[in-house]
């Protein structure tokens, strides 16, 4: 017991940082649990976190959360429940409550201050667009995006773009997405296998499996290497994007048109 709740201790200390935006955040906590009088935002801000905090601790927590079935590794999200944000800024807001001008002035400064500059992580970069994704993965999603209002399509993406794809477009579907790239969870999946396992693809190996999974469209860095040219295999190159070459599959892309139609004539 006592080595879970180090562990979860040093989860707590890797997601706050043990920084100094985590201090004011507790200065704030301090201050509402003595001069904040409503009920229902003392449950909220001052009671509900020390609670969230202490369940989090406790190592029968997270015995129970690994036994539901959920990974351990995704245990640091249940301080995600934690409102550390709001407590700040509700306890900056009471305590300058006569004094807003001043108080926007010493809070916003105490921010920044304690904070960093977030572009300084690897993790974080300025945003290309409104959707905050990469400008390549729009042009390479409105490249192939279903015409039809609310038809679906298949895609098989490179690695790096999948995060982004499922977040921009739902009508194009993967044949996998985020869990084949976490080795620990140990997922199989026949177009992963066959697309990014062997350093160079033999095409026949991936169009039967992409073809198994109905994926009309298949895109590949430039660099990708195959045994014999997709061209060659079948394949359409339509365009290429930023390094990334969009082919389609037309045997794929028949039996797509087809089932499309069968339904839209059906829904007439």
């Amino acid at each position: 017991m006592y080595g879970i709740f180090m562990e979860s201790l040093v989860i707590f200390k890797l997601y706050t940082g043990l920084k100094l935006l985590l201090i004011l955040t507790a200065l704030s906590w301090v201050y509402l649990l003595f001069k904040e009088k409503d009920k229902r935002v003392r449950l909220l801000l001052v009671y509900a976190p020390i609670l969230i905090l202490a369940l989090f601790l406790f190592p029968v927590s997270r015995k129970a959360f690994v036994a539901a079935g959920l990974d351990g590794e995704t245990y640091y999200r249940v301080l995600w429940t934690i409102p550390m944000g709001i407590i700040t800024a509700y306890g900056a807001c009471r305590l300058f409550a006569a004094h807003r001008r001043i108080g926007l002035v010493i809070a916003s400064a105490l921010v920044i201050l304690c904070g960093s500059y977030v572009y300084k992580s690897e993790y974080i970069s300025r945003a290309e667009n409104l959707y905050h994704i990469p400008d390549t993965v729009i042009k390479i999603c409105d490249r192939i995006t279903p015409d039809r209002p609310n038809a679906t399509v298949t895609a098989v993406m490179p690695p790096e773009l999948i995060h982004f794809v499922r977040q921009y477009d739902a009508n194009i579907r993967m044949p996998y997405g985020r869990e084949m790239l976490v080795a620990r969870w140990d997922y199989y999946n026949a177009v992963y296998e066959a697309m990014e396992k062997p350093e160079v693809v033999n095409m026949e190996t991936l169009l039967e499996a992409t073809r198994a999974d109905y994926c009309r469209y298949l895109v590949m860095a430039e660099g990708k290497r195959t045994d014999v040219p997709p061209e060659d295999a079948g394949l359409v190159l339509l365009e290429t994007i930023d390094g990334y070459r969009i082919y389609e599959d037309p045997v794929t892309a028949q039996v797509t048109e087809q089932w499309l139609e069968y339904y839209e004539n059906e829904e007439e």
